[in-house]
C-alpha cells in the first residue's frame, strides 16, 4: 500500500516555511550546535556541504567501514563517537 506520506508531509512543510518565510524552529543564521562527522569510504565529497551547513567541531577519515560503518567498523565508529563527546565536555557544551 502507498499512501505518499512522506511527500504530503514535506509539501506541507515547505508552504508552511514558504508563508512564514521561515519554518517553525529554523534560524537565520548558521546552525550553532556542534557538530562531528565521519567520513568512511566512499563519502568523500561531504565535507564542503558538512563545514557550510553545520558548526564542525569534530572530524574524522578512515581507510575501512563504509556505508554500514557502525555494523562494518563498530570500534572505530564508538570510537569516534567517544572522542567527539570527549571534546564538547571538555570545551563545557
Amino acid at each position: 500500500m502507498h499512501t505518499q506520506a512522506v511527500p504530503t508531509g514535506a509539501g506541507r512543510f515547505q508552504i508552511r516555511r514558504g508563508r512564514r518565510g521561515r519554518g517553525r524552529g529554523w534560524s537565520r543564521g548558521p546552525p550553532t550546535v556542534p557538530a562531528g562527522i565521519a567520513v568512511f569510504p566512499g563519502n568523500n565529497t561531504i565535507r564542503g556541504i558538512a563545514e557550510k551547513r553545520n558548526t564542525v567541531v569534530h572530524w574524522s577519515e578512515f581507510d575501512r567501514g563504509g556505508h554500514f560503518a557502525p555494523m562494518e567498523a563498530p570500534g572505530l565508529m564508538i570510537g569516534d563517537l567517544r572522542e567527539f563527546f570527549r571534546k564538547l565536555r571538555s570545551a563545557g557544551h
